[in-house]
């Protein structure tokens, strides 16, 4: 079994930046790729970013891309997600997430998830 808790999230200003972590309780992540989604009430959740476990390959939603960037530290088991340029828009619950192998955009295909941290992006 993994557990994984995301933190940092908080109220901001729109063009403020965040920086999100989502630690895991493993004591690697070998061969586990990690997602970023979001989901904001009454409404989906959503794929953000992903990026394989070497860290080497990431992949973002068209909505984010440019703005957001994911990385890890496998040493420490963890993942970052550096929220840059924010918009009300991006105001959501977001998770972290992992699965096996290849990176996704979809949540069905991963195994582990988070509790969520809330962003709320407002003037």
């Amino acid at each position: 079994q993994v557990q994984l808790v995301e933190s940092g999230g908080g109220l901001v200003q729109p063009g403020d930046s965040l920086r999100l972590s989502c630690a895991a309780s493993r004591r690697t992540f070998n061969n586990y790729a990690m997602g970023w989604f979001r989901q904001a009430p009454g409404k989906e959740r959503e794929f953000v970013a992903t990026i394989t476990w070497s860290g080497t390959t990431t992949y973002y939603a068209a909505s984010v891309k440019g703005r957001f960037t994911t990385s890890r530290d496998n040493a420490k088991n963890t993942v970052f997600l550096q929220m840059n340029s924010l918009k009300p828009e991006d105001t959501a619950v977001y998770y972290c997430a992992a699965k096996l192998g290849l990176p996704g955009r979809e949540v069905r295909e991963y195994e582990y998830w988070g509790q969520g941290t809330q962003v709320t992006v407002s003037s």
